[in-house]
């Protein structure tokens, strides 16, 4: 049976983790984008693509950066709203284990069974 409420020190963990991988996540974002931009342009037909694919692999990087960066500012939206803790899918208070492994998750164990299983069942086209 889960508890109505998130407790208050859990909440102050999560925040602290958000607020801890925020900061980590933007450096990631500025040193990449120094390293990128450090490039010269230059070279033969081989540097080029080599160029190419490293721009590729950074445009992924940082879309996939972006993403995360987008869930953990919605976690702090949801501390600041009073919904953090709270599973989208059942509406029960996700584990505290959970949330300490992975503060910006949005859905309890059983929700991501359910979600994963509505996704399943709508990509066999039933």
């Amino acid at each position: 049976m889960a508890q109505d409420k998130v407790s208050e020190k859990l909440v102050k963990e999560c925040k602290s983790k958000l607020l801890q991988s925020k900061m980590e996540l933007l450096n990631r974002v500025k040193e990449a984008k120094s390293n990128f931009d450090n490039d010269d342009r230059g070279g033969d037909e081989a540097d080029q693509t080599v160029r190419v694919l490293a721009e590729q692999e950074f445009l992924n990087m940082t879309d996939r950066l972006r993403n995360q960066l987008m869930e953990i500012e919605s976690a702090l939206a949801r501390i600041e709203n009073g919904s953090f803790g709270f599973c989208e899918e059942t509406e029960e208070v996700i584990e505290a284990d959970r949330l300490k492994a992975i503060p910006w998750t949005r859905l309890s164990i059983e929700g991501a069974e359910l979600r994963e299983s509505v996704n399943r069942r709508f990509a066999k086209g039933v």
